[in-house]
């Protein structure tokens, strides 16, 4: 699995994907898997054969501490 990138389609990915307690039945929820050397993909559920972007460990701290910090609550469609 050394050599994933970006748009590896997810099917091919043999992980376990998790998504939100918060997220709805209705299927449109972002998933997530723990990938090799602390990479984590991420997937479309309306999609789960699509492709999946990949990120390593660091750059996956650095989106959930901007989560965390509200950094992207504008992106929000209310």
């Amino acid at each position: 699995m050394n050599g994933l990138r970006n748009g590896v389609p997810a099917a091919t990915l043999d992980v376990r994907w998790v998504k939100s307690a918060k997220s709805s039945g209705a299927g449109q929820c972002v998933e997530l898997a723990p990938l090799p050397e602390g990479r984590v993909a991420f997937r479309n559920s309306t999609d789960p054969a699509g492709p999946a972007l990949v990120f390593e460990a660091g750059e996956f701290v650095a989106f959930l501490d901007g989560v965390k910090k509200n950094e992207f609550d504008h992106l929000c469609v209310s």
